[in-house]
């Protein structure tokens, strides 16, 4: 299970770990806490030393509450950062937390290697068109609504199916345009109950019958602290263990706040399946 990422093939087969860098204000665990290049760089370097393949850049909170950005401001901060991280980690690759075709385009054309859509091309048409202009490979999220509505739809009659049926229309409308490379997020959190959220990744091997690697991001998420009652913060053992049951239900990437943390349930994963 190979992914392209700028002439680069990325084996799956063992899963891989994406690290979180926010350069937004306000998202929900870190936000505002890499804010300078000094703080930037020292965190993607963290990140890439404790086994990171990819670094995943937002700049537009996508929490419930989150303020709206301009198109301009999301370039404006997320363009940067960019040139910044590949000037002293040429290699790293780079993936942009974006669901605007605008931003997605000029993070290409920056350098970056993958676009992570949370709304899978139903919250800008033009996404598609740019995907396929680059053919970068693309991760593509279930969720209903956008950020500020998508917690007031959470109504389905069969969740795994409707997510099955969902992603098989835009896996195909992804192939009619020529897309190479494809991978799935379930969303959790998005436009879904937290017991909506358990039933997903209770059932996540179905989603493997459309034979695209899986994204799972759980990390630190309010599904794990709710249910603990703890706090975001304090979410970092129960991030794990889901991490773990992920890998048993056929997650290829965990996007995680905490690389090493998930580099060592990959290893140990790997360890359990290679005897």
């Amino acid at each position: 299970m190979l992914i392209n990422c700028k002439g680069q093939l990325i084996d799956l087969s063992i899963p891989k770990v994406m690290g979180i860098l926010n350069v937004t204000p306000n998202s929900f665990f870190d936000g505002g806490k890499y804010s300078n290049e000094d703080e930037i760089i020292s965190q993607v370097d963290k990140m890439l030393s404790e086994g990171a393949t990819f670094i995943d850049i937002g700049a537009y909170s996508s929490k419930p509450s989150a303020e709206f950005v301009t198109e301009q401001e999301e370039i404006d901060r997320i363009v940067p950062a960019i040139e910044l991280i590949l000037n002293h980690f040429p290699e790293a690759l780079l993936s942009i937390d974006t669901f605007r075709a605008e931003v997605a385009n000029a993070s290409i054309e920056s350098g970056a290697a993958i676009i992570n859509d949370i709304a899978a091309g139903e919250l800008d048409d033009k996404m598609f068109d740019v995907i396929a202009k680059y053919n970068v490979p693309y991760i593509m999220m279930h969720m209903r609504g956008n950020p500020q509505t998508m917690q007031s739809l959470t109504q389905y009659e069969d969740i795994v199916k409707e997510m099955l049926f969902y992603f098989s229309e835009k896996v195909k409308k992804a192939r009619s345009l020529g897309i190479n490379d494809l991978i799935l997020d379930p969303g959790f959190g998005f436009a879904k109950t937290t017991d909506q959220n358990y039933e997903v990744m209770q059932k996540m091997e179905l989603f493997n019958v459309l034979e695209l690697p899986v994204l799972v991001g759980i990390s630190r998420k309010s599904m794990i602290y709710k249910t603990l009652n703890n706090t975001a913060q304090e979410a970092l053992n129960g991030t794990t263990f889901l991490n773990t049951i992920a890998l048993t239900k056929g997650a290829k990437i965990l996007r995680v706040h905490d690389v090493k943390e998930a580099t060592e349930c990959v290893t140990l994963f790997d360890k359990m399946n290679s005897k």
